[in-house]
């Protein structure tokens, strides 16, 4: 007996060793949080399935085929440079370069492997790169504050006012898992693997910049602190004792990291014949530009000045909340990659013009802002969680079905 039992924990031990070992004790690590995070957002899905067939309309469309997700299925079934689907705006042609081609490539593959529509096999996609965005997320949270903080974390991030978002047919979930996994491999000391998953985030979202700018940081980081301490090259193979990681690894990761992302805007700057700055001028048919947030005040202004629909209240709510999260990161001071990853987010999303009501669905990516929250809760009394994530849930529950139904703006 004692020896079956010295023998299933050897192969136990064993198996863990291997890469699938280690990622299925990753996974066991995470279930929790994975647990509330899928209970949580079918919650959702089911309020906006019951709101969509009440005022007569199919959950999979409202889901599957809202606002931008039309864009990215027209591209996943007919490819760049149709018209604009159902006479969606601007209905110029090469408006759907703007869209980058990750997510339109995976639905395409999905529908090759899996005999669904394309509505399903969006969905597929995008609740899959959800579940891969939690677990992302929970392993930068455990790594940096421990598991319970890696719980809450997920859990602030499936419960925000514009969690819907989460379940819809968008590229916000599948930016989300790119960008947290290369941030996890990053601050675990993985740069290899960390540029890899940043030159594919490259491929999903334009605000994947941020990402790439947060591999980057850390790399520079790791090598100013190598040369600080002067050390050694590490062994053959592998890296040394100390953690030393080898000059050209940390080079190449740098150098991979904006692949993806400079590789699709090259590619339309010469689809459109306008050369590096191409993809620019697509997006300026879209009224989207620059301008350092001069556009965002305005914005602002006319919130509190004139007034506004609900939606422009709560984003405008969110906003400010964000800024005073990344106040209370930063003075934490977290690694550099982190505190690099969200700055850049907060600074593309809200220095953009247009689109103010769309800003929190920007911000979605920004999961490290939520860490002093997740850091309070972690330290709360369990029943005071248990209120205030409760009080969250039944908001971004009940707030999801009017964004897709009753707000009458783009999300």
């Amino acid at each position: 007996m004692v020896a079956e039992t010295v023998e299933r924990a050897g192969g136990v031990a064993a198996a863990s060793g291997t890469p699938w070992g280690r990622v299925g004790t990753a996974a066991r690590r995470a279930r929790t949080a994975l647990l509330w995070f899928v209970g949580i957002r079918l919650a959702g899905a089911a309020c906006v399935a019951a709101w969509a067939w009440r005022t007569g309309r199919h959950p999979r469309s409202l889901l599957g085929g809202s606002w931008d997700s039309q864009w990215y299925l027209s591209i996943a079934r007919h490819g760049y440079g149709m018209a604009a689907p159902d006479g969606r705006w601007p209905d110029v042609p090469g408006a759907d370069l703007a869209f980058f081609p990750l997510f339109p490539w995976l639905v395409r593959g999905v529908g090759a492997v899996l005999p669904v529509h394309p509505l399903t096999a969006g969905l597929i996609v995008a609740w899959g790169a959800a579940l891969l965005a939690a677990w992302g997320i929970f392993a930068v949270g455990e790594h940096l504050h421990g598991r319970r903080t890696g719980t809450l974390l997920v859990v602030l991030w499936a419960v925000l006012p514009h969690a819907v978002v989460e379940s819809l047919a968008y590229t916000e979930a599948l930016l989300t898992a790119l960008s947290a996994w290369a941030l996890y491999a990053a601050l675990s000391g993985r740069f290899l693997w960390a540029g890899a998953l940043a030159a594919l985030a490259g491929l999903a979202r334009p605000s994947a910049l941020a990402i790439v700018a947060a591999v980057q940081a850390a790399v520079a980081v790791r090598a100013w602190r190598q040369w600080r301490r002067g050390a050694r090259r590490s062994a053959p193979g592998g890296r040394a004792p100390d953690g030393h990681v080898p000059g050209r690894r940390l080079c190449a990761a740098a150098l991979l990291a904006p692949v993806g992302w400079l590789g699709y805007v090259l590619w339309v700057g010469r689809r459109t014949g306008r050369g590096p700055l191409g993809y620019f001028a697509v997006q300026a048919r879209w009224g989207s530009r620059f301008d350092f947030g001069r556009d965002a005040l305005r914005a602002v202004r006319r919130l509190v000045l004139l007034g506004a629909p609900p939606a422009y209240l709560v984003a405008l709510a969110v906003v400010a909340v964000a800024l005073l999260l990344y106040v209370l990161l930063a003075a934490d001071r977290p690694p550099a990659a982190v505190l690099g990853y969200v700055t850049v987010l907060v600074v593309l999303a809200l220095g953009g013009t247009g689109y103010f009501a769309s800003k929190p669905r920007f911000l979605l990516p920004a999961f490290p802002l939520l860490l002093p929250a997740a850091l309070a809760l972690a330290r709360a009394r369990r029943r005071t969680t248990a209120v205030i994530t409760g009080g969250l849930a039944a908001l971004s529950l009940g707030y999801g079905p009017y964004l897709l139904t009753l707000a009458a703006m783009p999300l």
